[in-house]
């Protein structure tokens, strides 16, 4: 699978990660074919949170997996720390206990990526920078990013924590596309034009922070999917015009919509059905025109200005 540089890191990621949150929906059997599908696509970078099934996930992964020193070497681990019931926390304590237990789980000695996962506004950026030099120091997490921050949330962690922020995982879909549709209306008295996020799509893309996608298909939060809905019938008809184009599925062209922003995004695919996580990797070898990502953004009810 096509890769891109993730972050200012040196670390080669494919452009589609293989988010696991619903692999406890799988029996033993499947979440093994699937992990095993996943690395035969090329799909090695592989997505978790300790929330996941509350640490389940993790468990049941490494086990379908099969995790073992020569099988580690071959995939690229991320997972995310920082929710807790009812609340947020990024006190040292509680990211250096969340990463000892993701590592347990998932039975390896290190991580690859390291996420925030949400932001918590009692957050002391010094207590952050400990808790990341020690696991930096220690080899348990090699590359550290964010989750659903905006730039000066980003900002303000990098006032004491010395590591690059390599990615930044947001909610991006076609329908849900307000990071890129407030760009088209500056200075417009309209809602498009309200600046909801400080936008981030332009900082991330000038600090060279690798945006990930997630809920690619969804619209709204968590609402359903957008493909094949009768509330979307002039997207998914441009759409499937273009999936018959190409000689795909409208699935990989919901991905490569969000693969042809020069941000060189990582989707985050959260399917674990095996015909459309293959529909999904798919997407890594189209590239739409621009005439054609336009045309979906339209389909899809925004209006330019």
């Amino acid at each position: 699978m096509r890769k891109i540089k993730l972050g200012t890191s040196s670390l080669e990621v494919p452009v589609v990660a293989v988010g696991c949150m619903r692999i406890n929906s799988l029996d033993k059997q499947e979440a093994e074919r699937f992990v095993r599908t996943s690395l035969e696509l090329g799909a090695n970078f592989f997505d978790h949170a300790d929330i996941y099934g509350a640490g389940k996930c993790e468990e049941i992964f490494a086990d379908a997996i099969g995790m073992s020193p020569s099988v580690r070497e071959g995939i690229i681990l991320q997972s995310k720390c920082g929710i807790r019931p009812g609340r947020f926390d990024f006190s040292k304590e509680h990211i250096l206990a969340s990463v000892d237990g993701i590592l347990k789980r998932l039975r390896t000695d290190y991580l690859d990526v390291l996420l925030l996962h949400r932001p918590d506004t009692l957050v002391e950026p010094e207590e952050v920078a400990e808790a990341f030099d020690q696991l930096e120091r220690s080899g348990k997490v090699r590359h550290f990013g964010v989750s659903n921050q905006n730039p000066m949330q980003i900002q303000l962690l990098k006032k004491a924590v010395k590591q690059p922020i390599v990615a930044n995982q947001l909610q991006l879909s076609i329908t849900n596309s307000t990071m890129i549709s407030q760009g088209f209306n500056v200075n417009m008295e309209n809602d498009s034009a309200v600046n909801r996020d400080g936008s981030v799509l332009d900082f991330c893309r000038l600090h060279d922070i690798t945006i990930q996608p997630w809920s690619p298909f969804q619209y709204g939060f968590f609402e359903g999917v957008f493909l094949d809905n009768d509330k979307f019938p002039e997207l998914n008809a441009k759409i499937n015009e273009i999936a018959a184009k190409y000689g795909v599925s409208n699935t990989t062209i919901a991905i490569a919509w969000l693969l042809r922003h020069p941000a060189n995004m990582q989707p985050v695919i959260g399917t674990m059905n095996i015909d459309r996580l293959k529909d999904c990797v798919k997407a890594a070898d189209i590239r739409l025109t621009r005439e054609e990502w336009y045309e979906i953004f339209r389909a899809a009810g925004n209006v330019l200005p």
